[in-house]
């Protein structure tokens, strides 16, 4: 069995290469970190020395896969051409910083598509994604854009299953493409995580729109709002209104086993990144010990 990719988003202060270093003190091998600033279109410039250190420890401590969030600003279905302009031109650094830190993942939020229709939005999206990247191989380069679900607000591109879905259908003559689930946006978008049928009855409808080997990464995040609230407010694991159980069911899943589960939890006290760290790792079950044969006793022969 597999060492299970436990991690958490992290911050950069310091040269991004610190990253990796908080990750192994909290107990993480895999982690999330933002580029740049998340809300400033400025893009910031990578130090390759600190590009080539933090490949170096990662490989010392086993830290992979490394996914990037985009932007916040980034809005690709923007019925606003300055702003899908400026989101187009935003998300192409993303894709260029990604790829010089070796990156596995780019995180992606497609935007809302008010002014618009769903339609209209989805094709601007894809149309977006298809001129960010223009030049670029990344597939060579290792990187696969995640397309995250949202919170379900109205006009938010990805608030459903079948949107992420059909996203991703589209831009699969465009880029390596896949899915990152959020539990709070799923939970406050309507989605049953919390009882046993209702997860099981979530992922048929995973697998029938997006397909669970196209998800990729889980973030782990309890919700401050109830089920179907549609209210994107996060809490550390096990104390918001999903509860820890679905926590434990979802990290014990072998469906999920290639995937990297990593929490964007709030940092309320010192210490609050180990300790959603070590609750996750808390619920994972060890491997089942193989039975040894039963040994023969001289008199049963």
């Amino acid at each position: 069995m597999s060492v299970p990719r436990i991690g958490i988003h992290l911050s950069t202060s310091g040269g991004v290469f610190k990253a990796a270093e908080r990750a192994h003190e909290v107990g993480a091998n895999t982690f999330q970190i933002f580029s740049s600033s998340p809300r400033m279109w400025r893009p910031a410039q990578i130090d390759p020395a600190h590009a080539r250190q933090l490949q170096r420890l990662r490989d010392k401590y086993d830290c992979t896969p490394m996914a990037i969030h985009t932007s916040y600003l980034v809005n690709l279905c923007s019925q606003s051409e300055v702003v899908r302009r400026k989101s187009v031109d935003c998300f192409r650094e993303e894709v260029l910083r990604a790829v010089a830190l070796r990156a596995e993942y780019l995180v992606l939020h497609p935007g809302s598509w008010r002014g618009l229709t769903r339609e209209q939005g989805l094709t601007l999206a894809a149309e977006s994604i298809k001129e960010a990247t223009h030049g670029i191989d990344l597939e060579a380069a290792g990187l696969r854009v995640l397309i995250e679900n949202t919170a379900g607000a109205e006009y938010s591109l990805g608030g459903s299953f079948e949107q992420v879905g059909e996203l991703i259908e589209r831009l699969r003559p465009v880029a390596p493409v896949g899915c990152c689930l959020d539990t709070c946006h799923c939970h406050v978008a309507g989605y049953d995580l919390v009882t046993a049928d209702g997860y099981e009855a979530m992922l048929r409808q995973i697998d029938a729109t997006i397909g669970i080997g196209n998800v990729r990464v889980w973030h782990m995040n309890d919700a401050k709002a109830a089920r179907g609230s549609k209210l994107d407010r996060h809490e550390h694991i096990g104390q918001g209104t999903i509860g820890i159980e679905p926590f434990r069911r979802l990290l014990n899943d072998s469906r999920f086993a290639h995937c990297a589960f990593i929490a964007e939890t709030p940092v309320d006290d010192p210490g609050d990144d180990a300790r959603n760290v070590q609750t996750m790792l808390a619920l994972v079950r060890p491997p089942a010990r193989p039975r040894l044969p039963r040994k023969v006793r001289l008199t049963e022969m």
